[in-house]
């Protein structure tokens, strides 16, 4: 059962007058995401929102009159890319600003749930801290917030999720999503945050005269921001793209931090061509194995050492972690593929929205298997496992799909079933939730229909979008790597696509999953291939496909590759 995708072009966009060395394709392409002139399409530093406009004043005064008394900052990160990337951020950012005792801690998965929880409070009294800095999470930590600050502690929370009705108890909140915040982009990640604080506190620090031996420079924490901003999946508006671009161009250049550049290798990329794409498919995956079936405090490691040879092995492990990830997500994926089979009718059609449990599901790779049950659907779900083997408490984790807001939706199931769900939060496009094992029946009719009310017939339809054909001379070199360069592309900045008509020169299976095929256009051959495009049966003489243009770097020289995405029969 699959959903069937539909091939759309996107309606043409005009351009305005663009410098010279903009190929007119990219201006083309550029404007149909929005962006009308050089400076919306590569943004600049320069040209960031200022700080000023996050409200964050308490947080300023809050760390700095921790750093003026000696205190100790401990910076709770998460498990995921986004939290671990901020967590060292945040670490490393507070140390280049003069903060002289500044350590880290992370809550297990299996251990402490999700976020800043009562039980990590427990833990980390032993390491008797003064101010707790939340990164990548805290605004719907109410029972955490509350226990640290029975503590005696205090609390910062930095974070981007949509609020709750209420906010937690804490000293100080920085969110951009928080109502009444008057930042203009709502799409930083996590470590986007941490970052705008420590713009803001090095400001204010300037201001106070408490640099004394030079300025400290952030810039070489822009690495990670680029991979934590691109690994969550959050839209790449303008404001983003200038941060990822930066921490692209560090990569390129071979100025990342020690764990990335190990990360970087271990993955068998070039850094010299490294790509948004690279980070959300190779880079990001292998940070994010270690909170899934591991502890992300090792994950946090590697970007936190400045050794390459201990950056290098930690790196290693990260690797074999990530091939257990791929493992275990590849049975749980098959499993869901049968219990698909049990809720769609007889004309293999799902439901709006599906749920997914099973028993002995791994609560830290169910995110991957709603994400890959999304993507072969294109309806929302929710996958569930136990929080640890044998518990009666689930933990779900929901992707969505264009046009429903899925921590909305839960919001909503909430309000009509308040006890149905324990805990949620998230954003547009994904969010995490617990209830108990004896609700989950109630919970999915509930949430089934909640989403057969929202979403239309249109709405369920998958679309792969195109941005028309290519001419038979822009199957080049140079073209693909404009491409290829042009960006980031990523969520909300889509990577160009293409579609045409080619005669099939030749093909073969490869992998026993995947076609190579030799195509024909105008006279020209060209390589393409299909990735898990083997269905058994061999493809037509002639085939309409969408597509991308890269360089085929394997083969070398001039060499470019079509990597189909979408193949009409």
């Amino acid at each position: 059962m699959k959903a069937k995708p539909r091939l759309v072009r996107r309606p043409p966009a005009g351009t305005n007058d663009w410098p010279e060395g903009v190929p007119g394709l990219l201006a083309r392409l550029y404007a149909a995401r929005g962006a009308l002139n050089l400076e919306q399409a590569q943004p600049r530093l320069a040209k960031l929102l200022p700080p000023d406009l996050l409200g964050m004043d308490a947080a300023i005064a809050l760390l700095s009159d921790a750093m003026a008394d000696g205190s100790h900052i401990v910076v709770v990160g998460d498990f995921d890319c986004d939290g671990a990337t901020a967590c060292a951020v945040g670490v490393r950012g507070l140390r280049l600003l003069g903060a002289q005792h500044v350590s880290y801690a992370v809550p297990n998965r299996m251990v402490h749930g999700y976020g800043l929880s009562p039980s990590l409070v427990e833990e980390l009294a032993a390491l008797k801290p003064d101010l707790l800095v939340t990164v990548d999470h805290g605004i719907a930590c109410h029972a955490g917030i509350a226990a640290a600050k029975a503590q005696g502690w205090k609390v910062l929370v930095t974070d981007h999720h949509l609020p709750g009705d209420t906010l937690p108890a804490a000293d100080a909140i920085v969110d951009p999503n928080q109502r009444g915040d008057a930042f203009p982009s709502k799409a930083l990640a996590g470590v986007g945050v941490m970052f705008y604080v420590l713009l803001a506190l090095r400001k204010h620090l300037r201001a106070a005269g408490r640099f004394t031996t030079g300025e400290p420079d952030l810039l070489p924490l822009l690495d990670l921001v680029a991979v934590g901003t691109v690994a969550d999946l959050v839209p790449l508006d303008v404001n983003n793209r200038a941060l990822v671009s930066a921490g692209l161009r560090r990569l390129r250049a071979g100025q990342g931090c020690a764990g990335l550049r190990a990360l970087i290798e271990v993955s068998q990329r070039d850094p010299s061509r490294l790509t948004a794409a690279d980070i959300g498919y190779a880079i990001g995956p292998r940070l994010n194995a270690a909170g899934r079936l591991e502890d992300m405090a090792l994950g946090i490691e590697c970007l936190l050492t400045d050794d390459f040879e201990q950056a290098r092995n930690i790196a290693a492990t990260l690797n074999e972690i990530n091939g257990e990830r791929r493992a275990v997500q590849q049975q749980m994926t098959a499993e869901a593929e049968l219990a698909l089979s049990r809720v769609a009718p007889l004309d293999g059609l799902a439901p709006s929205a599906v749920c997914l449990y099973d028993p002995e599901w791994h609560p830290g790779v169910v995110g991957l298997v709603a994400s890959k049950m999304k993507e072969r659907l294109h309806r929302p779900v929710i996958a569930f496992a136990p929080a640890e083997p044998g518990s009666q408490v689930l933990r779900g984790s929901a992707r969505s799909i264009p046009g429903f807001h899925i921590r909305d939706a839960l919001a909503d199931v909430a309000a009509r079933h308040p006890h149905l769900i324990g805990r949620f939060g998230g954003h547009a496009m994904a969010a995490g939730l617990s209830l108990d094992l004896e609700s989950l029946a109630a919970f999915t009719d509930a949430f089934e229909q909640c989403a057969a009310a929202a979403l239309t017939p249109e709405l369920l339809q998958a679309d792969v979008l195109s941005d028309g054909e290519l001419a038979a001379n822009e199957f080049d070199r140079a073209m693909a790597e404009a491409l290829r360069d042009g960006g980031p592309w990523g969520q909300g900045f889509p990577e160009p696509q293409f579609d045409g008509e080619f005669e099939v020169l030749s093909w073969r299976v490869l992998g026993e999953r995947h076609l190579k095929f030799e195509l024909g256009l105008a006279g020209r051959r060209l390589n393409a291939i299909e990735f898990g495009g083997w269905g058994g049966e061999p493809p037509p003489g002639r085939v309409r496909i969408a597509y991308r243009l890269e360089p085929d770097d394997y083969r070398g020289g001039q060499a470019v590759q079509l990597v189909v995405v979408l193949r009409e029969p």
